[in-house]
């Protein structure tokens, strides 16, 4: 689980060194203000996914074994295939609901660590946390030609429940529709008042968000 209080931190402690300065076109996350920068190296989860993710050949290495049903990345690609040229609400609302099939795993039982960004393959075959469910539907969007400008993976506070979550928010029409593991229904941010953002981030840029 994200720790989101201790992240806080430590991007404030980098956004008071000053970092490279980006344009900032999406509307507010949940009404509060955002400082955009360019520099990625303070998050090196989330690189670590960039790079594993860009080698990945995205193809099964056992997808016909007879014990069980491997073919999770051939699977994924052909429910891909099916959503092109779709309405792009309707590929949103799919890829959400596809990814929300997997089991919640915590990263200590996947991979015996607190915190741990997985790559697709890794969400498909071991399924994950919330950030990794997040990181799944950010490259499933990617890979129906969304670009990275329309897309951020959002780390935050759930004031309700007290604890660290994360989110993907895609910017559609001048709105940011959610994708949530905890919800079934993609909804626009105007209908949640219990999430407290504290950073998002894509493959070119990171935002801090304040009050």
């Amino acid at each position: 689980m994200l720790s989101a209080i201790l992240l806080a931190l430590r991007l404030d402690a980098a956004y008071s060194q000053g970092v490279g300065q980006v344009p900032e076109p999406n509307p507010p996350l949940f009404g509060y203000k955002e400082s955009a920068h360019a520099n990625l190296t303070m998050f090196p989860q989330w690189i670590g996914v960039l790079k594993r993710h860009a080698k990945d050949d995205l193809k099964d290495k056992d997808c016909e074994s007879p014990a069980f049903n491997s073919c999770h990345l051939r699977n994924w690609q052909r429910f891909l295939s099916g959503l092109r040229g779709k309405p792009l609400m309707e590929q949103i609302v799919a890829v959400n609901a596809y990814g929300n099939q997997k089991e919640y795993v915590l990263d200590s039982d996947n991979y015996g660590v607190s915190d741990y960004w997985a790559t697709p393959r890794e969400f498909l075959y071991n399924s994950g946390d919330c950030e990794d469910f997040v990181i799944f539907k950010y490259w499933s969007l990617r890979r129906l030609g969304f670009s990275p400008d329309s897309l951020r993976i959002v780390v935050l506070q759930d004031s309700s429940l007290g604890i660290g979550h994360a989110i993907l928010a895609v910017y559609l029409n001048g709105d940011a529709l959610i994708l949530d593991n905890l919800a079934e229904e993609v909804v626009s941010q105007k209908q949640i008042t219990h999430y407290v953002p504290v950073y998002s981030i894509n493959e070119k840029h990171w935002w801090m968000h304040m009050p």
